[in-house]
């Protein structure tokens, strides 16, 4: 009778925790993309011997529709992007064409950088295609975070193996996120800082991405309104 005790104590335990990280998660997902917004962003593409940079302007309803408007340099002014559900087009004044990305296209470079065409789109979803669970806590630059563990639901429109997040426990802020492949081979780092107020909310306006087979180059994207 002990060890059934013991064992439903533990078995409640890991549900308890799942419960709790999925919570987490979704307050971050509600305080992150909010009802509506709208936002200026630079990107800078560093690389070991050159740098670019691209000019956007961003909009969003929900976790539904987003657009982002290209608006420099030159060569790249006007082209854009827009998701609708888990569905991305790309507009290209260029050729006066749009273009509708497959999902096999979301793990791809977008516009040249390390960020991918997944993580404009956020095509799948943080609380519903994956399931969570509480690592050991950890400090970041003195912040206490949950770290959590996102592993894909089977079927889900998930382009990762495993992604590892880690959430400031004051506000709800990602400061880092891990992102593996499915052999669990860490394919890139992000790193968000600069949390300034941004339409009521204070959120990172400063996104770092590095891949993990090139740590000599990053992209950056930053708020600048």
């Amino acid at each position: 009778m002990r060890i059934i005790t013991v064992l439903v104590i533990i078995l409640i335990g890991f549900k308890v925790d799942a419960q709790t990280a999925r919570e987490i998660m979704q307050r971050v997902d509600d305080k992150v993309r909010g009802t509506s917004n709208r936002s200026e962003m630079k990107m800078t593409i560093v690389r070991p011997d050159w740098k670019r940079e691209v000019t956007m302007k961003g909009w969003s309803l929900g976790t539904e529709y987003s657009l982002i408007l290209i608006t420099g340099p030159a060569r790249d002014k006007g082209q854009a992007f827009l998701k609708r559900d888990n569905e991305m087009w790309n507009w290209q004044p260029s050729i006066d064409r749009v273009v509708k990305l497959p999902p096999s296209m979301m793990l791809q470079s977008w516009m040249g950088s390390d960020f991918t065409n997944d993580d404009l789109v956020k095509e799948s979803s943080v609380v519903n295609d994956y399931t969570h669970s509480l690592d050991q806590d950890s400090v970041i630059e003195g912040k206490k975070v949950y770290k959590i563990v996102l592993t894909p639901k089977p079927d889900a429109p998930v382009v990762w193996g495993k992604v590892v997040c880690f959430i400031e426990k004051e506000d709800y802020n990602q400061l880092l996120v891990k992102y593996y492949d499915e052999d669990n081979y860490l394919v890139s780092t992000m790193i968000l800082s600069d949390i300034r107020e941004m339409g009521g909310r204070t959120l990172p306006t400063r996104m770092e991405m590095i891949p993990a087979d090139n740590p000599k180059q990053k992209t950056v994207i930053e708020y600048i309104n």
